[in-house]
């Protein structure tokens, strides 16, 4: 396994998001759309492949785990401006999003 310096590490900005609205993506079969608020009125769009494994409902106002500061992309037409971090099966039988233990303040570092 490679390993990463603590100063790389240092430069992930993760913080606690919630999910305001979860859609899906038209013409896709595993994409939502998400608009997550990560504090301070920000929000941004996330795209995920989470389909297969949560509904929309149990998306929305989800406290989630979001890495903020990762360079955007497109999946399925729409902008994804972060990612969201899930632990994932090797065969992806199974798909579960990290989240915080307790309730904690939308936009609070991860460190």
């Amino acid at each position: 396994m490679e390993t990463v310096a603590f100063a790389e590490w240092k430069r992930l900005q993760l913080a606690v998001g919630s999910v305001v609205e979860a859609e899906r993506v038209p013409k896709t079969d595993k994409l939502y759309k998400l608009q997550v608020d990560v504090g301070q009125g920000r929000t941004v769009q996330i795209v995920t492949s989470l389909v297969p494994y949560y509904t929309e409902a149990e998306l929305k106002d989800r406290k989630i785990i979001v890495l903020l500061n990762l360079e955007r992309a497109k999946f399925g037409g729409e902008i994804s401006e972060g990612m969201l971090l899930c632990a994932e099966k090797a065969d992806g039988s199974e798909c579960v999003l990290l989240t915080t233990e307790r309730d904690i303040a939308t936009g609070t570092p991860v460190t």
